[in-house]
Protein backbone atom coordinates (compact mmCIF):
# COMPACT_ATOMS: atom_id res chain seq x y z
CA UNK A 1 0.00 0.00 0.00
CA UNK A 2 1.62 3.11 -0.92
CA UNK A 3 1.97 5.92 1.82
CA UNK A 4 1.62 9.58 2.12
CA UNK A 5 4.78 10.03 3.76
CA UNK A 6 7.66 8.08 1.98
CA UNK A 7 10.48 6.85 4.33
CA UNK A 8 13.55 4.94 4.10
CA UNK A 9 15.94 3.90 7.17
CA UNK A 10 19.07 2.94 5.92
CA UNK A 11 22.75 1.33 7.56
CA UNK A 12 25.24 3.37 6.33
CA UNK A 13 28.61 1.46 7.32
CA UNK A 14 32.00 1.94 7.92
CA UNK A 15 32.55 5.84 6.89
CA UNK A 16 33.69 5.73 3.12
CA UNK A 17 34.17 2.27 2.63
CA UNK A 18 31.29 1.35 0.74
CA UNK A 19 32.52 3.90 -2.08
CA UNK A 20 35.66 2.11 -2.18
CA UNK A 21 34.36 -1.21 -3.19
CA UNK A 22 34.83 -2.37 0.01
CA UNK A 23 33.46 -5.98 -0.22
CA UNK A 24 31.96 -6.36 3.13
CA UNK A 25 29.65 -3.38 2.14
CA UNK A 26 28.73 -5.11 -1.12
CA UNK A 27 25.24 -6.36 0.02
CA UNK A 28 24.77 -2.62 1.29
CA UNK A 29 25.81 -0.83 -1.76
CA UNK A 30 23.58 -3.52 -3.78
CA UNK A 31 20.52 -3.01 -1.24
CA UNK A 32 21.16 0.97 -1.92
CA UNK A 33 20.93 0.71 -6.18
CA UNK A 34 17.94 -2.08 -5.98
CA UNK A 35 15.87 0.30 -3.78
CA UNK A 36 16.78 3.63 -5.89
CA UNK A 37 15.86 1.55 -8.86
CA UNK A 38 12.76 0.71 -7.40
CA UNK A 39 11.36 3.92 -5.63
CA UNK A 40 10.05 6.74 -8.21
CA UNK A 41 12.42 9.49 -7.69
CA UNK A 42 12.13 11.63 -5.15
CA UNK A 43 11.78 15.32 -5.50
CA UNK A 44 13.63 16.62 -2.81
CA UNK A 45 15.73 14.16 0.18
CA UNK A 46 15.57 15.34 4.07
CA UNK A 47 18.46 13.11 6.14
CA UNK A 48 18.92 12.46 9.41
CA UNK A 49 22.21 11.60 9.67
CA UNK A 50 23.53 9.71 12.74
CA UNK A 51 26.39 11.94 12.49
CA UNK A 52 25.01 15.48 13.32
CA UNK A 53 23.37 16.19 17.31
CA UNK A 54 22.40 19.27 19.18
CA UNK A 55 20.48 20.47 21.55
CA UNK A 56 17.85 21.05 19.94
CA UNK A 57 16.84 20.08 16.66
CA UNK A 58 18.65 21.80 13.94
CA UNK A 59 18.41 21.96 9.40
CA UNK A 60 20.91 22.89 7.17
CA UNK A 61 19.59 25.78 4.98
CA UNK A 62 22.58 26.79 2.80
CA UNK A 63 21.62 26.66 -1.08
CA UNK A 64 25.33 24.73 -1.75
CA UNK A 65 26.85 22.79 1.52
CA UNK A 66 29.81 22.19 1.36
CA UNK A 67 30.66 17.79 2.34
CA UNK A 68 32.27 17.48 6.11
CA UNK A 69 34.84 14.07 6.35
CA UNK A 70 33.93 13.50 9.58
CA UNK A 71 36.06 10.11 9.30
CA UNK A 72 39.40 9.13 9.65
CA UNK A 73 42.14 6.60 9.18
CA UNK A 74 40.81 6.34 5.52
CA UNK A 75 43.17 6.24 2.28
CA UNK A 76 43.24 9.64 0.77
CA UNK A 77 40.80 9.65 -2.18
CA UNK A 78 37.95 8.99 0.70
CA UNK A 79 38.61 12.84 1.46
CA UNK A 80 38.19 14.18 -2.34
CA UNK A 81 34.84 12.60 -2.98
CA UNK A 82 32.47 14.78 -4.19
CA UNK A 83 28.65 15.04 -4.31
CA UNK A 84 27.64 18.45 -5.59
CA UNK A 85 23.99 18.31 -4.64
CA UNK A 86 22.18 21.40 -3.82
CA UNK A 87 20.78 22.13 -0.50
CA UNK A 88 17.33 23.60 -0.57
CA UNK A 89 16.10 26.70 1.39
CA UNK A 90 12.74 26.49 0.90
CA UNK A 91 12.45 22.83 2.42
CA UNK A 92 14.66 24.13 5.16
CA UNK A 93 11.95 26.84 5.99
CA UNK A 94 9.09 24.24 5.09
CA UNK A 95 10.69 22.22 7.66
CA UNK A 96 11.28 25.25 10.72
CA UNK A 97 7.54 26.18 10.07
CA UNK A 98 6.27 22.54 10.81
CA UNK A 99 8.44 22.26 13.49
CA UNK A 100 7.73 25.01 15.49
CA UNK A 101 4.10 24.47 14.46
CA UNK A 102 4.07 21.52 16.74
CA UNK A 103 6.26 23.07 19.49
CA UNK A 104 9.33 21.78 18.80
CA UNK A 105 12.41 24.16 19.15
CA UNK A 106 14.58 24.49 15.75
CA UNK A 107 16.96 26.78 14.44
CA UNK A 108 18.31 26.60 10.87
CA UNK A 109 22.11 26.17 9.89
CA UNK A 110 23.48 28.52 6.65
CA UNK A 111 27.11 27.05 7.40
CA UNK A 112 26.42 23.30 7.82
CA UNK A 113 27.78 20.54 5.49
CA UNK A 114 26.44 17.54 4.52
CA UNK A 115 27.98 14.62 6.32
CA UNK A 116 28.63 10.79 5.18
CA UNK A 117 25.90 10.07 6.70
CA UNK A 118 23.92 12.09 3.52
CA UNK A 119 26.44 11.73 0.97
CA UNK A 120 27.70 8.02 1.06
CA UNK A 121 24.56 6.48 0.72
CA UNK A 122 23.21 9.36 -1.36
CA UNK A 123 26.37 8.70 -4.15
CA UNK A 124 25.21 5.34 -4.37
CA UNK A 125 21.49 5.96 -4.32
CA UNK A 126 21.93 9.13 -7.00
CA UNK A 127 24.89 9.14 -8.31
CA UNK A 128 23.77 12.12 -10.58
CA UNK A 129 23.56 14.39 -7.46
CA UNK A 130 20.53 16.41 -9.09
CA UNK A 131 18.19 15.92 -5.90
CA UNK A 132 18.04 18.43 -4.05
CA UNK A 133 19.06 17.62 0.06
CA UNK A 134 18.47 19.18 3.81
CA UNK A 135 20.14 17.38 6.55
CA UNK A 136 17.95 17.43 10.19
CA UNK A 137 20.04 16.92 12.64
CA UNK A 138 19.15 14.36 15.87
CA UNK A 139 18.71 15.56 19.35
CA UNK A 140 21.44 15.09 21.61
CA UNK A 141 19.10 14.03 24.71
CA UNK A 142 18.55 10.97 22.48
CA UNK A 143 15.22 10.47 23.72
CA UNK A 144 13.04 7.97 21.71
CA UNK A 145 9.93 9.70 21.86
CA UNK A 146 11.27 12.95 21.21
CA UNK A 147 12.67 11.37 17.63
CA UNK A 148 9.46 9.94 16.83
CA UNK A 149 7.66 13.53 17.21
CA UNK A 150 10.01 14.81 14.87
CA UNK A 151 8.66 12.47 12.43
CA UNK A 152 5.27 13.22 13.40
CA UNK A 153 5.45 17.37 12.97
CA UNK A 154 7.06 16.52 9.22
CA UNK A 155 4.20 14.97 8.34
CA UNK A 156 2.58 18.11 7.47
CA UNK A 157 5.37 18.43 4.59
CA UNK A 158 2.33 16.45 2.95
CA UNK A 159 4.55 15.99 -0.39
CA UNK A 160 4.41 12.48 -0.91
CA UNK A 161 7.74 13.39 -3.47
CA UNK A 162 10.11 13.99 -0.60
CA UNK A 163 11.82 11.11 0.51
CA UNK A 164 12.72 10.88 4.19
CA UNK A 165 16.07 9.00 5.00
CA UNK A 166 17.18 8.15 8.25
CA UNK A 167 20.89 7.06 7.61
CA UNK A 168 22.25 5.25 10.79
CA UNK A 169 22.98 1.83 11.19
CA UNK A 170 20.98 -0.85 12.91
CA UNK A 171 24.02 -2.78 14.73
CA UNK A 172 26.19 -0.23 15.81
CA UNK A 173 28.88 -1.55 18.23
CA UNK A 174 32.42 -0.51 17.36
CA UNK A 175 34.36 -2.59 19.80
CA UNK A 176 32.37 -5.56 18.10
CA UNK A 177 33.20 -4.64 14.71
CA UNK A 178 36.83 -4.86 15.37
CA UNK A 179 36.65 -8.11 18.17
CA UNK A 180 36.44 -11.96 16.60
CA UNK A 181 33.10 -12.83 15.98
CA UNK A 182 32.02 -15.85 18.97
CA UNK A 183 28.82 -17.65 18.79
CA UNK A 184 27.25 -16.00 21.39
CA UNK A 185 28.08 -12.41 19.69
CA UNK A 186 26.40 -13.82 16.44
CA UNK A 187 23.10 -14.99 18.31
CA UNK A 188 23.02 -11.77 20.39
CA UNK A 189 23.31 -9.33 16.88
CA UNK A 190 20.97 -11.95 15.28
CA UNK A 191 18.18 -11.24 18.21
CA UNK A 192 17.90 -7.76 18.37
CA UNK A 193 17.69 -7.62 14.20
CA UNK A 194 14.91 -10.17 14.72
CA UNK A 195 13.33 -8.28 17.50
CA UNK A 196 13.85 -4.80 15.03
CA UNK A 197 12.40 -6.51 12.23
CA UNK A 198 9.57 -7.80 13.76
CA UNK A 199 8.64 -3.93 15.49
CA UNK A 200 8.60 -2.32 12.13
CA UNK A 201 6.89 -4.92 9.66
CA UNK A 202 4.39 -6.65 11.65
CA UNK A 203 0.76 -5.94 10.64
CA UNK A 204 -0.67 -7.66 14.06
CA UNK A 205 0.92 -4.87 16.42
CA UNK A 206 -1.12 -1.55 16.44
CA UNK A 207 0.43 1.45 16.08
CA UNK A 208 0.17 2.40 19.87
CA UNK A 209 2.35 -0.90 20.35
CA UNK A 210 4.67 -0.88 17.55
CA UNK A 211 5.44 2.98 18.84
CA UNK A 212 5.74 1.79 22.26
CA UNK A 213 8.27 -1.46 21.30
CA UNK A 214 10.18 1.90 19.64
CA UNK A 215 10.05 3.88 22.77
CA UNK A 216 11.61 1.46 25.08
CA UNK A 217 13.55 -0.45 22.51
CA UNK A 218 16.81 -1.12 25.01
CA UNK A 219 14.33 -3.62 26.40
CA UNK A 220 14.38 -5.47 23.17
CA UNK A 221 17.08 -8.48 23.44
CA UNK A 222 20.87 -7.38 23.40
CA UNK A 223 19.82 -4.00 22.76
CA UNK A 224 22.88 -2.85 24.82
CA UNK A 225 25.01 -4.70 23.21
CA UNK A 226 23.55 -3.77 19.36
CA UNK A 227 23.58 -0.23 20.58
CA UNK A 228 26.06 0.94 23.42
CA UNK A 229 24.91 4.64 22.15
CA UNK A 230 21.54 4.87 20.33
CA UNK A 231 22.93 7.90 18.01
CA UNK A 232 22.58 5.30 14.78
CA UNK A 233 19.12 3.26 16.20
CA UNK A 234 17.19 7.00 16.27
CA UNK A 235 16.88 7.99 12.55
CA UNK A 236 14.56 5.06 12.47
CA UNK A 237 12.40 6.39 15.07
CA UNK A 238 12.10 9.43 13.10
CA UNK A 239 11.33 7.59 10.06
CA UNK A 240 8.47 5.55 12.17
CA UNK A 241 7.18 8.97 13.20
CA UNK A 242 7.13 10.21 10.00
CA UNK A 243 5.45 7.19 8.12
CA UNK A 244 2.91 5.91 10.86
CA UNK A 245 2.85 2.53 10.21
CA UNK A 246 4.66 -0.44 9.48
CA UNK A 247 7.37 -0.77 6.99
CA UNK A 248 6.48 -2.32 3.34
CA UNK A 249 9.42 -3.54 3.06
CA UNK A 250 12.54 -4.74 5.15
CA UNK A 251 15.78 -5.62 3.75
CA UNK A 252 18.62 -8.17 5.52
CA UNK A 253 21.97 -7.85 4.42
CA UNK A 254 25.37 -8.29 5.83
CA UNK A 255 27.66 -4.94 6.22
CA UNK A 256 31.35 -5.42 8.00
CA UNK A 257 30.20 -9.32 8.79
CA UNK A 258 27.12 -8.15 10.81
CA UNK A 259 23.27 -8.78 9.97
CA UNK A 260 21.55 -5.60 9.69
CA UNK A 261 18.77 -4.46 8.09
CA UNK A 262 16.89 -1.53 6.19
CA UNK A 263 13.23 -0.56 6.33
CA UNK A 264 11.15 1.53 3.25
CA UNK A 265 8.37 3.42 4.09
CA UNK A 266 6.89 3.46 0.17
Amino acid sequence: MATQHRALFISHGGGPLPLLGDPQHAQMVSCLQTIAKQISKPSAIITVSAHWESHSASVTSGAMPTLIYDYGGFPPESYTIQYPCSGSPKLANDITTKLKSAGITVTEDPNRGFDHGLFVPLKIMYPEADIPCVQLSLLSSLNPESHIRLGEALRDLNDPSILLIGSGFSFHNMRAFFTPETTKMKAANNAFQQWLIATCTSRELSENERCDRLTNWDKAPFSRYCHPREEHLLPLHVCYGFAGSACTQAFELEILNKETSMFLWD
